[in-house]
């Protein structure tokens, strides 16, 4: 994955190193005597265990919580303190590894509609060492109430692989079909190519030497295929003895299992009625467009098809003053436009006078078929059943992260094995300190994946496996390498 986790693991891994500045003072005290006791030490090569021990926050990640009061203390008081770390380049520290992606650095945020406005304030969603507000500032974009488009955020993550000069680290264009572990012995035996650890790798997996891999070691092989820029798939072989999973969550749409799901006119992703819209396939003058969901995903849509004057019928199965809905837990100042549509959602109820032309809001409702004729049914959690002529119909209740390349489809790396991997209710098992996967030595686990989801907060998780991965290295300076192979040869 080469989303935000990925670009920040690559940044450390890179070479450099978080310190604490000498003159700095952190407003909790029993951290600040802690951060004193080791000045000449990078933070990663720390105990972050003591380090993070005590501290609370908005993250059940105790390194999470350490690098977020490290880089913003006391942000979530107002206050108004500057980050205690400074940064250091040491090349000769750094590890090689690629950062392996689909598309463009920045993940899934190219996905987004470009004028959202993310979550997070635009500070949280910033990388260390580069400031977001400095860099939009330069391109002489301001930020909205705090926050930034999502445009911008996806250009902000594709500029910092660039400006910290991670690029040789990318590659870019690739899908991976399979990763498993295997022995070392296997490994020699198909005469790949490693890369040495003092030789970093680029990515375009050119210059590697021949070097014997390490005996008696289990690695892992990723296999997997590259589109070039002339649009031919070639596939691909690394060997490695370390493999970061941070592919986020964006890739599998959650369906509804409804009858007649699977028609053409039924969506799951929010770019396909941007799609539609500037196919100009539908209009004012259409049926309805039926968006599913009671999420923020679901309201942009709405807010999408509501400004371009298409008629909406909103399903959800929540109540709208229900606790749950995500909409009654964010501040109403912070967050206008989810809260105009919050507002719609309500007064445009079934029950409600038409407040809102062109929307109506079903809370309590589940959808039960497509037909074939655009026509959808719905059930009131009293069991009324209504039909409704549509357009289109988006389904926006959610996505899992596809682990296709696992076995099970990783399921054997979650809290609970009986079931598929969620980040929200069943996220791969990690251990707390290092995000190494409990049931699996030598593979972690980052981001939403490990229940992180927010930028701010899953940096801790890639500083977790950066240290990690630096201190085996220092045990054993060969004991991480790569052997990469193509259907034509060794790159």
């Amino acid at each position: 994955g080469n989303g935000p986790s990925g670009i920040c693991l690559s940044y450390l891994l890179s070479g450099y190193r978080p310190y604490v500045k000498a003159d700095a003072v952190h407003p909790n005290l029993i951290l600040q005597s802690k951060l004193q006791e080791t000045l000449e030490l990078s933070i990663l090569d720390q105990d972050l265990d003591y380090l993070s021990e005590g501290l609370e926050g908005r993250s059940h990640s105790p390194v999470a919580l350490l690098l977020d009061t490290l880089l913003r203390p006391d942000s979530d008081f107002g206050g108004g303190f500057e980050s205690v770390l400074r940064w250091e380049l040491r090349p000769d520290l750094a590890i090689p590894h690629l950062v392996l992606g689909e598309g463009p650095p920045g993940g899934a945020w190219h996905s987004f509609k470009g004028s959202m406005v993310t979550l997070s304030l635009g500070d949280w969603m910033e990388l260390p060492d580069l400031h977001l507000r400095d860099w939009m500032r330069e391109k002489r974009r301001n930020l909205r109430n705090d926050r930034a488009t999502t445009a911008d955020t996806a250009e902000y993550y594709q500029h910092y692989v660039k400006a910290k000069g991670l690029q040789r680290n990318f590659l870019c264009g690739t899908v991976v079909t399979s990763v498993r572990k295997i022995s070392s012995d296997k490994n020699s035996e198909e005469g790949s190519t490693s890369l040495p650890v003092s030789k970093k790798p680029s990515s375009d997996f050119c210059n590697a030497e021949e070097r014997s891999p390490v005996n008696n070691v289990s690695i892992f092989e990723v296999k997997g295929f590259h589109k070039t820029n002339s649009g031919v798939e070639k596939d691909f072989r690394i060997h490695t003895q370390k493999v970061v999973l941070a592919t986020g969550t964006y890739d599998n749409p959650v369906k509804l299992g409804a009858e007649g799901e699977g028609l053409p006119f039924v969506f799951h992703r929010i770019s396909d009625l941007e799609n539609v819209l500037k196919q100009c396939s539908i209009h004012q003058k259409s049926d309805p467009v039926l968006i599913v969901g009671g999420g923020l995903t679901a309201a942009d849509a709405i807010l999408c098809a509501y400004h371009s004057n298409i008629p909406v019928i909103h399903a959800f199965r929540r109540g709208v003053h229900d606790p749950g809905l995500i909409f009654n837990q964010l501040p109403k100042m912070m967050y206008p436009e989810y809260h105009k549509v919050h507002q719609m959602m309500i007064e445009q109820s079934c029950s409600s006078s038409e407040a809102y032309e062109g929307y109506l809001s079903l809370p309590q409702h589940q959808v039960l078929q497509f037909t074939k004729d655009k026509k959808c049914v719905l059930e009131d959690n009293a069991g009324k059943r209504k039909i409704y002529n549509i357009s289109m119909a988006l389904i926006l209740i959610g996505s899992n992260p596809n682990l296709s390349f696992l076995t099970n489809d990783g399921r054997y790396l979650a809290v609970d094995q009986k079931y598929s991997v969620n980040s929200k209710h069943n996220p791969i098992d990690v251990d707390p300190y290092t995000h190494e996967c409990a049931h699996e030595a030598g593979l972690y686990a980052v981001g939403p994946l490990a229940g992180d989801h927010f930028v701010r907060f899953l940096q801790g998780g890639v500083l977790a496996v950066a240290s990690s991965l630096l201190k085996a290295a220092d045990k054993n300076s060969d004991s991480i390498f790569f052997k990469q192979q193509c259907d034509s040869g060794t790159y």
